[in-house]
């Protein structure tokens, strides 16, 4: 089902859209398919499977969709024919822009001719340190690498939720040679512990990212770390 964007789904999409069940396989430990109260879905449990019924779903026109919000369409256990149909589905309603966002960009270069004609490539890096005891991603400086490698023409951001410890110098590195459009910054959203940095430091990045030419979009979650420091919002 086609759904209006809300909560902490980024202000400047309009909606959201799933085709992908069963569980993602890189198994964050923040994800927030995992209700903290109810749980995880049904639909979200389970060896990853396409939901046929979700290719029939009319995109209509003039929005900015996310497509596959609950998953990660990238992932290295999504076969290539699901995510093929999922592309052809997205072409056949051309006036809309499509957002993809993944922790496996590699994985980006194997259908760049199969993306809808008004698109946008994101990529999540929460830090780049190591985060192999909360995540079976691959590791940030992979994912900041193949995004960097993309073809010059494409449209790219990089979102850096749920923001954990950091060295600045680096991830500024990383910024500056992906050459996004726009950063997205924010903080975890659901309590999950995390080592986060302090705010300073948050507000010292989206400086020093700014001052490269790049757009900071801060996120509404950001404001807790900015409460929890007393910081001016």
């Amino acid at each position: 089902m086609l759904k209006t964007s809300k909560g902490n789904m980024y202000p400047w999409v309009t909606h959201m859209h799933t085709h992908l069940g069963g569980e993602c396989s890189h198994k964050c430990s923040y994800c927030y398919v995992d209700n903290p109260i109810n749980g995880r879905s049904t639909r979200y449990i389970g060896k990853v499977r396409l939901i046929d019924y979700e290719l029939g779903i009319d995109y209509g026109q003039k929005r900015v969709i996310f497509i596959e919000h609950c998953n990660d369409l990238f992932a290295a256990d999504v076969p290539n024919n699901f995510i093929k149909s999922i592309l052809f589905h997205v072409r056949n309603f051309p006036n809309n822009k499509y957002i993809f966002q993944t922790k496996n960009p590699e994985r980006y270069k194997n259908f760049l001719d199969q993306f809808p004609k008004d698109f946008l490539l994101g990529c999540t890096i929460e830090t780049n340190r190591g985060m192999s005891k909360i995540s079976k991603a691959p590791d940030a400086f992979n994912r900041q690498l193949a995004m960097r490698e993309l073809p010059k023409k494409i449209n790219k951001f990089i979102t850096l939720e749920p923001i954990l410890d950091f060295d600045v110098d680096i991830l500024v590195d990383w910024i500056s040679n992906i050459k996004p459009l726009f950063v997205n910054i924010g903080a975890d959203s659901k309590d999950h512990n995390l080592n986060e940095p302090t705010i300073e430091k948050v507000m010292e990045l989206g400086k020093r990212i700014s001052e490269l030419g790049i757009e900071v979009k801060e996120k509404r979650n950001l404001n807790r770390l900015k409460n929890k420091e007393g910081i001016q919002k």
